[in-house]
């Protein structure tokens, strides 16, 4: 990322990845759906091919991702009547985007909300990348996603959307002074913060929500299809987890939980943030998958008051003891370039304004049922 500094650098809003759009540094295969664009990112859509691979990979200088494929792929997929992933398994997946970004532009991949919360680890890849989900200034070429289902199967198809990216130019990321300066004008959170080095910290609520302090995933469940909101059954693959007055938590190692923040989270409409994952000397866990916040998010203006960081936790090798009001992640703000022309919250997509401890769009009580062909 560039050090400029300057009064031009931003995350680009809507209307701007829009014109970019029409100038052609973006080219989507087929026309973008109605909520594609978000308020500071653009949905990523499966292609019509996808590949099982033995082994995740970075390309790196002077290699493509069709090379790698064509090293490491075990068998082609073709995703246009839909196909199932495995848990365990490696694929990789043409997205139907691809970008002609000018110099001064780079962007970055994340996730999208209902994907990290379903435990669908994806990232995505550029030809000579030696990063995931970091796409250079100027760059010209595929997109592709790799995607490794950890704990539920999934059905997907072309058109599918697991990912988003943010377009920026320059380093918009506000220091810790201009943190605390923009804190103090208009809270980003509901809560004393002790240090603002590294970002905002968020801590993890294990007081509970209506008795609940979170949702542990179950094993062996059926299929999740990631484009049915509300078509299954939560009590299948969920086991909720009763406040029992301790106030923690034991992460059970290899399994994955939904838990919430204690604070309310707020994302000014001329910002964008990010959850950035904790120091790993800390504790051997992983929170947030899915880190983009869009401008918007937890705004009473835009019916977000008091909306909660959801946070995806995964224990690694050991078991590992949360607490109560113990900090877990670090929210990550940056200036837009402009205001976006809808907030979070005001238009089509905006699924988790205003959440507490939510699981993702597609689980509901009783599913809705399938809709007749």
């Amino acid at each position: 990322m560039s050090g400029d500094r300057s009064a031009a650098s931003g995350i680009l809003p809507a209307q701007a990845i829009a014109a970019l759009t029409e100038t052609g540094a973006i080219r989507p295969a087929t026309a973008y759906a109605a909520d594609q664009i978000q308020p500071a990112s653009l949905d990523l859509r499966l292609g019509t091919r996808a590949y099982r691979v033995r082994t995740s990979f970075l390309p790196g200088s002077g290699r493509s991702v069709a090379a790698c494929v064509a090293a490491f792929a075990l068998h082609e997929i073709d995703l246009t009547q839909g196909a199932v992933l495995e848990t365990g398994c490696v694929y990789i997946a043409e997205l139907q985007e691809t970008l002609a970004l000018p110099p001064d532009l780079s962007a970055s991949a994340n996730p999208k909300s209902s994907t990290g919360r379903i435990d669908v680890f994806t990232r995505v890849i550029t030809d000579r990348a030696s990063a995931f989900d970091q796409i250079e200034a100027g760059y010209a070429g595929q997109l592709y996603a790799e995607i490794s289902p950890r704990t539920f199967p999934v059905r997907v198809r072309t058109g599918s959307r697991l990912s988003q990216i943010r377009f920026r130019r320059g380093d918009p990321r506000l220091r810790e002074a201009e943190l605390a300066a923009l804190h103090a004008s208009d809270p980003l959170i509901d809560a004393a913060m002790p240090s603002l080095q590294g970002g905002v910290p968020v801590s993890v609520d294990l007081a509970g929500f209506d008795g609940l302090i979170g949702y542990r995933a179950k094993r062996h469940t059926g299929l999740i299809d990631v484009d049915r909101p509300r078509g299954h059954r939560t009590r299948d693959f969920w086991e909720p987890l009763p406040a029992d007055g301790s106030r923690t938590l034991i992460l059970d190692p290899g399994q994955f939980y939904i838990l919430a923040s204690k604070e309310a989270v707020r994302v000014p409409a001329d910002h964008a943030a990010e959850m950035v994952p904790f120091d790993p000397l800390v504790g051997e866990f992983r929170v947030h998958y899915a880190g983009f916040f869009d401008p918007g998010f937890g705004l009473s203006e835009a019916g977000g008051a008091g909306a909660r960081a959801v946070l995806e936790v995964r224990s690694r090798d050991v078991p590992f003891l949360l607490e109560d009001g113990q900090i877990v992640g670090r929210l990550v703000y940056e200036r837009m370039l402009e205001r976006p022309a809808t907030l979070y919250g005001t238009g089509a997509g905006s699924n988790y304004q205003a959440q507490g401890l939510k699981l993702s769009k597609h689980f509901a009580a009783e599913p809705e049922p399938v809709p007749a062909v």
